[in-house]
C-alpha cells in the first residue's frame, strides 16, 4: 500500500497525542485530562469549542464558507478497567486502567484531521468534531443523544471509525445495513429458602432453579429464533452461596444478550422472563429479572456508506476495501447515533501482526502507523461530502 499523503509534523503530533493519552488512560466519564488536551488543541486551532456534554463530552465546530451542509465525525475518549502488559515505553502509568480498545488511537486520528481541516480549510460547510466518553460498557453515546447532541449540534449525516486487529494495515471494512449487533445486559435473582446441605428437602434450592434456567435459555435461540437472524444468549456469571454444606438463599446469574434486530430483541426478553418464572416456580422459588438494552444495533444507512466506501478506496484502492464484510456480534454505542441520524461506521485495519493482537486483551497496543491513513480518511470524506463548488 502506498501511504497516504499526510503532513508530517502532523503525523509526528498524532503519534505524541496518541502514545501521551495511552500513558494515561481514564475510564467512563472520568476522562477529564482527555478532554482537556482535546480541547485545548481544537481552540488552538480557532476551532469552537463545547465541553461537558455527557459529563466529559467534547464537540468541535469548524464552519468554511456559506454552505448550510453539515456533517459529524465521532471518535471515543474512553479506557478500560484492565491492568496493562505490553511493556511499550508509553505503557499506562495508572494501575489497573489501559487504552485496550485503541481509543487513544481514534482520538489522535480526529485530532489530526480536525488540525489539518482548519489549516487548509478545502470545504464549504460546518464539520462537527464529536469526542464522545464512556464508550466501553455504559453507552455514552447514548448519554451524548439524550443530553441533546444533534439539537444543539445538528447534522446531515455523522460518521464514525474503528481500528481492527487482524485486518491488515491500508484495508477498511464496513457493510450497509447491520453492522454491529445491539448488546442487553440482564441479571436475574433467584429467592429461596436457604437450609443444610444435608437436608434439601426442608430448603427451597435456588441453585437447581439457576441451574435448570441456565439450561432451559439456550433453547431460546435454538427453538425460538429464526436460524437466518443471529442471536446470542450468555449467562457469564453466578453467584450463589458461601460454604459447601450450606444451601444458599438466593442465588444471581448475570450476562449479556446479542441481536440485530428489535423483534429478536423482544423475543429474546419475553423468553428469558417467562421461562425463569415458570421455572421458579415449579421449582417453589422466585426469580427477578431486570433486563436493560444498553447499546443498539449498528445499522449503516446504504447512501453513508457508499460514501465511506467511496472515500476509503480513494485512498487505498477499490480492492483494499471490503464493502460486505459480516456483521460481528460485538457492540458499539455509536448506534445510538446512527438511530438519529443517517451515517456509517467503518474498520480500518489494525494490522496482522504489529497490531494484530484483539481488542479488551492486556496486551493489546494501538497501531500508530496507521494514524495517517485514518485521519486522511477523515479529512477525504469532508471534502469530498463539503466540497466546493
Amino acid at each position: 500500500m502506498n501511504k497516504p499523503v499526510f503532513p508530517e509534523e502532523i503525523v509526528r503530533d498524532m503519534t505524541e497525542w496518541r502514545r501521551d493519552i495511552h500513558r494515561h488512560p481514564e475510564t467512563a466519564f472520568e476522562e477529564e485530562r482527555t478532554a482537556r488536551i482535546v480541547a485545548g488543541l481544537l481552540e488552538s486551532w480557532g476551532i469552537e469549542v463545547h465541553r461537558g456534554l455527557a459529563r466529559t463530552g467534547v464537540v468541535g465546530t469548524l464552519k468554511v464558507g456559506s454552505s448550510p451542509r453539515c456533517i459529524g465525525l465521532r471518535a471515543d475518549l474512553d479506557a478500560l478497567d484492565l491492568e496493562e502488559m505490553t511493556n511499550v515505553p508509553w505503557s499506562s502509568t495508572i494501575r489497573g486502567k489501559m487504552h485496550a480498545c485503541g481509543h487513544d488511537g481514534h482520538t489522535a486520528m480526529l485530532l489530526g484531521a480536525a488540525r489539518y481541516l482548519a489549516e487548509t480549510r478545502r470545504f464549504d460547510g460546518t464539520v462537527r468534531f464529536i469526542f464522545q466518553p464512556a464508550e466501553e460498557n455504559v453507552a455514552g453515546g447514548r448519554r451524548m443523544i439524550e443530553d441533546g447532541l444533534f439539537e444543539l449540534f445538528p447534522v446531515d449525516a455523522v460518521y464514525g471509525m474503528h481500528n481492527m486487529p487482524g485486518l491488515p494495515v491500508g484495508e477498511f471494512a464496513i457493510r450497509k445495513g447491520p453492522l454491529m449487533a445491539a448488546a442487553d445486559f440482564f441479571r436475574l435473582k433467584i429467592t429461596g429458602r436457604g437450609g443444610h446441605g444435608a437436608f434439601p428437602h426442608e430448603s427451597r434450592d435456588p441453585i437447581v432453579a439457576a441451574a435448570q434456567i441456565v439450561s432451559a435459555w439456550q433453547g431460546i435461540v435454538s427453538r425460538n429464533t429464526d436460524p437466518m437472524k443471529a442471536a446470542v444468549i450468555s449467562v457469564t456469571r453466578i453467584h450463589g452461596g458461601e460454604t459447601g454444606n450450606v444451601i444458599p438463599e438466593e442465588v444471581e446469574l448475570a450476562g449479556t444478550t446479542r441481536s440485530f434486530e428489535p423483534a429478536v430483541q423482544d423475543m429474546i426478553e419475553e423468553r428469558m422472563r417467562i421461562t425463569a418464572e415458570g421455572i421458579a416456580l415449579a421449582c417453589g422459588v422466585a426469580a427477578e429479572l431486570e433486563y436493560e438494552r444498553r447499546y443498539c444495533a449498528t445499522i449503516n444507512s446504504e447512501r453513508e456508506t457508499e460514501v465511506a466506501v467511496k472515500t476509503a478506496a480513494a485512498l487505498v484502492g477499490r480492492g483494499q476495501v471490503n464493502a460486505d464484510t459480516p456483521p460481528v456480534m460485538g457492540a458499539e454505542d455509536f448506534g445510538w447515533m446512527l438511530r438519529e441520524r443517517p451515517g456509517a461506521f467503518i474498520f480500518i485495519g489494525n494490522g496482522t501482526e504489529k497490531g494484530g493482537c484483539m481488542i479488551h486483551n492486556p496486551h493489546y497496543d494501538f497501531n500508530d502507523d496507521i494514524l495517517p491513513l485514518g485521519a486522511a480518511y477523515w479529512c477525504r470524506l469532508v471534502e469530498g461530502q463539503l466540497g466546493k463548488g
